[in-house]
């Protein structure tokens, strides 16, 4: 923030700052009370009005700092740092519309104000308006090439955009200026992961770590690349960072629960709660240790989750009970222990090669007979259900989800071979009123949970999908599985240029963008092949 006291004339003015750069707040308010109650426009009030606001903001009184600068504003509209201090705080805050506008009304008065531009920058690359972004990073640059931090965020945006060897550039160039930037290194160890030199990537996010202990993005960051080295024993260790937010929904957990976190205790005769954290599919993929937990001697465990499970593991193997969030954690003093499942691969001790087997699901039978009538119109054909959207939510839904069911369209030309949609949310609409030369039979949109899904795909032959939960139903179930998987941000569990899964090391297989490729069309031509012989080989079965 801008300091504007440096030169103040008055001795109560400087006395004041001086409480306030000790950190002496309530004696500074006091000393420019009388100041800030006069109506003088002069520069007194003005520098005691700053004072003020700073001071109001170190005691956590966000209102009267707002309404110190916009007094200070008011008085004197062409001093450009209370804009600017009042920006940075609003931009804190969350406000950034309102921040985004004092930046600009900076830039207007004083156009190669630095700290406003990079500030505004950081705005717009937030905002997602990259282009934009870049420009003002590219300005504050001119005015100050020497910035460290405007050349890494700079290259973070760059690497976003994937022009991957300009940001490396510019990262490289914030860390020659500032080899002590913590965040330079976090940058540069997820442009080296993107980039495929793992190794590089290791030994960035390890040195950001050495500079700043506590980075829990790096921390975390350095366990997912592990776990996608099969790195497990000190990948899932590190994992553990993620209950060191405080308002993710994991740091959430440690204070909405009434009892304690498992943390590897004897289970012998305690009740266990286990509690969703995460998604349908990581609840489904690590529903392989429900069974183990229960072995290990756990007298009841209970699983807390949303509703589109209860079915599916109501009747599951290892769990006494399946309660709704609400429930579970108004009863969560009962229990002597809490855990998530995503949790129990550390306290196991799993490794690469002792991945336990998944939980084998059984679709209710009586939902089975509810399913069958319109998939078995398709007789004569090998029927093939399809994901090709996943969650809009999910921060890397913009790479993992194709673009639309056309898409597709060549795996239609495989003869013999129909295609069912078990696309629910995002895409239904696209999957009911689908292009001619792609027939569809769309069950999506009449699914309620993953019990009828898993009931749907009790009656395909192959489910084709995206990197979502169904993915991990169908292999549960044991229907052979194709995941389609972006080279952006590729989800750690899948690893790294394999075209299997030791997860699902029987019927999962791995069709991957490759490096260079634009789009999903080289993907969808590699699988039309493999899905050829696919039903050439079930053809033959019948």
């Amino acid at each position: 923030m801008a300091d504007m006291t440096a030169n103040a004339p008055h001795g109560v003015v400087l006395q004041a700052d001086a409480h306030r750069q000790s950190g002496r707040f309530a004696d500074a308010l006091a000393l420019v009370q009388p100041l800030l109650d006069s109506c003088d426009a002069g520069a007194d009030r003005v520098l005691a009005l700053d004072i003020a606001a700073f001071c109001s903001l170190g005691l956590g009184r966000t209102l009267d700092a707002e309404k110190y600068w916009r007094v200070s504003i008011e008085i004197a509209p062409d001093v450009t740092g209370a804009y600017q201090n009042l920006g940075v705080m609003l931009k804190g805050l969350g406000r950034v519309a309102e921040a985004e506008m004092l930046f600009r009304e900076v830039l207007a008065k004083s156009p190669d104000t630095a700290e406003a531009r990079f500030h505004l920058a950081s705005i717009l690359f937030r905002e997602h308006r990259f282009g934009d972004a870049e420009a003002e990073y590219r300005h504050v640059l001119r005015i100050m090439p020497a910035a460290a931090e405007a050349h890494n965020n700079l290259g973070n945006l760059l690497e976003v955009l994937d022009r991957f060897s300009e940001a490396e550039s510019h990262i490289r160039i914030a860390l020659c200026l500032n080899p002590e930037l913590a965040e330079a290194h976090y940058n540069l160890a997820s442009l080296m992961r993107q980039v495929r030199r793992l190794d590089e990537s290791e030994s960035a996010y390890r040195r950001a770590l050495v500079l700043r202990p506590g980075y829990r993005d790096a921390s975390l960051g350095l366990s997912t690349l592990l776990m996608s080295m099969g790195r497990f024993d000190e990948g899932w260790e590190r994992y553990e960072s993620r209950y060191d937010y405080p308002l993710f929904v994991h740091g959430q957990s440690k204070t909405m629960l009434g009892c304690q976190q498992w943390q590897g205790e004897p289970l012998a005769g305690k009740s266990l709660l286990v509690w969703q954290e995460d998604g349908l599919g990581d609840m489904v993929q690590f529903a392989r240790y429900l069974p183990m937990l229960k072995a290990a001697g756990a007298r009841h465990v209970a699983l807390g989750c949303v509703n589109a499970l209860h079915r599916l593991l109501a009747n599951g193997s290892g769990v006494d009970a399946v309660l709704d969030h609400a429930t579970a954690q108004a009863q969560s003093a009962s229990f002597d222990y809490w855990t998530s499942l995503v949790s129990a691969p550390l306290h196991f001790r799993t490794t690469v090669e002792s991945i336990p087997e998944p939980l084998r699901l059984r679709p209710d039978q009586a939902l089975i007979d509810q399913w069958r009538p319109p998939i078995a119109a398709l007789r004569g054909a090998v029927r093939i259900g399809l994901v090709w959207k996943g969650n809009p939510k999910h921060h890397n839904d913009a790479n993992r989800s194709l673009p639309s069911v056309a898409t597709l369209a060549p795996l239609w030309s495989v003869p013999g071979a129909r295609f069912v949609s078990l696309q629910k949310g995002q895409g239904e609409e696209e999957a009911a009123y689908a292009p001619e030369n792609q027939p569809l039979l769309h069950l999506g949109s009449a699914v309620t949970d993953l019990a009828d899904s898993a009931a749907v795909i009790a009656e395909l032959d192959l489910v084709i999908c995206v990197d979502t939960s169904i993915a991990h139903l169908a292999a549960s179930l044991g229907k052979p599985c194709w995941v389609l998987l972006p080279a952006r941000d590729v989800d750690w569990r899948w690893m790294n240029d394999r075209d299997d899964s030791p997860w699902y090391p029987q019927n999962v297989r791995l069709f991957r963008q490759r490096s260079g490729d634009r789009g999903w069309a080289r993907v969808i031509e590699r699988i039309v092949p493999s899905l050829a012989a696919f039903v050439g080989a079930a053809s033959l079965l019948d």
